[in-house]
C-alpha cells in the first residue's frame, strides 16, 4: 500500500509531491530483493494498517499511520511535530485517532514529548510555535492558561486570537514564518491597532526568536500586562540559568 510520503500526497497531508513512491509491505514479503524497483522506496512493516476505500483507489495506510510512519522518519521532533500539526489543521485526523495509533506501536521515538503536544492538540495547540509559547513561556513561568484560537467579534467581525486571557484583556499572537507570510504579518499589526482601538486590548506579537531565545523575556512582559489588568498569580522562574521572571 502507499504509504510515507506518497500517501501524504494522496491524503492531502502535504501539498509537495513525492520525489519517489513510497510503498509499505508486510516484513514477510521481499519485493526488489534481487533487483531495485527505479524510483520505489519499499518500507516493511506490520504495523500500519490500510485505509478503507473503495476497491478502484490504489490502497494506502490509514491517514494516523501515514502521520506516524513520518513521525518516525523526521530528523528533528519540530519536524515530527509539523506533521501533526498538518494533519490536525487540516482536519484529517484528531487527536484521538492519533493518540490510539501512537498506544498500538510499542517502539516510536519521542513518545512522552508526542503523547504531550497531542494533549496540547485538544487545547488548540496546532502548531510548534505556538506548543513553545505554551510550553517555554506561559507553563514554564507559571502564568495563567490562555485560550487558544480563541474566537471574538469585534466591530461585527469575527477575529480569532492565538492565545487570549478574556479576565485581563490581553492576547498574544504568534508571527511563524511558516504559517504567517510578510504579508499576512502587515494585516495581522493593522488588525491588532483597530482592535485596541476598539476595545483596549493589549496584544504581544511574539516570533520565534520570542518563544526560544527569549522566552524569558517575553514572560517578564506577559506577566507584567497581567498583573496590571488583575491576575493575583505571581510569575516564577524557569529553569534556565538567567532567568528574568521574578515573583
Amino acid at each position: 500500500m502507499l504509504s510515507h510520503e506518497t500517501a501524504a500526497e494522496v491524503q492531502h497531508l502535504t501539498d509537495k509531491p513525492s520525489v519517489k513512491i513510497h510503498i509499505t509491505v508486510p516484513h514477510a514479503r521481499r519485493p526488489g530483493q534481487h533487483k531495485p524497483i527505479k524510483g520505489v522506496v519499499i518500507h516493511r512493516s506490520d504495523l500500519s494498517r490500510p485505509q478503507r476505500l473503495p476497491p478502484w483507489q490504489l490502497p494506502r495506510t490509514r491517514i494516523e499511520d501515514t502521520v506516524l510512519d513520518l513521525v518516525a522518519a523526521a530528523a528533528t521532533f519540530d519536524e515530527a511535530f509539523g506533521w501533526i500539526s498538518r494533519a490536525l489543521s487540516r482536519e484529517l485526523a484528531t487527536a484521538g485517532m492519533l493518540r490510539d495509533a501512537l498506544a498500538s506501536r510499542q517502539r516510536v521515538r519521542w513518545r512522552a514529548w508526542l503523547t504531550e503536544a497531542l494533549a496540547d492538540a485538544e487545547e488548540g495547540i496546532h502548531f510548534p510555535l505556538e506548543r513553545r509559547y505554551a510550553r517555554d513561556v506561559e507553563r514554564a513561568h507559571g502564568l495563567p492558561a490562555a485560550r487558544r484560537q480563541a474566537r471574538r467579534t469585534i466591530g461585527g467581525k469575527t477575529h480569532y486570537k492565538d492565545n487570549w486571557y478574556p479576565e485581563y484583556g490581553v492576547a498574544v499572537e504568534l508571527d511563524g514564518a511558516t504559517y504567517h507570510p510578510p504579508e499576512q504579518t502587515k494585516l495581522d499589526k493593522h488588525r491588532d491597532n483597530v482592535n485596541l482601538a476598539a476595545d483596549d486590548t493589549r496584544t504581544y506579537r511574539f516570533g520565534l526568536v520570542d518563544v526560544t531565545e527569549r522566552a524569558c523575556d517575553s514572560a517578564a512582559m506577559v506577566a507584567a500586562s497581567l498583573r496590571r489588568n488583575g491576575w493575583q498569580g505571581q510569575p516564577n522562574p524557569c529553569h534556565r540559568p538567567g532567568c528574568t521572571v521574578t515573583g
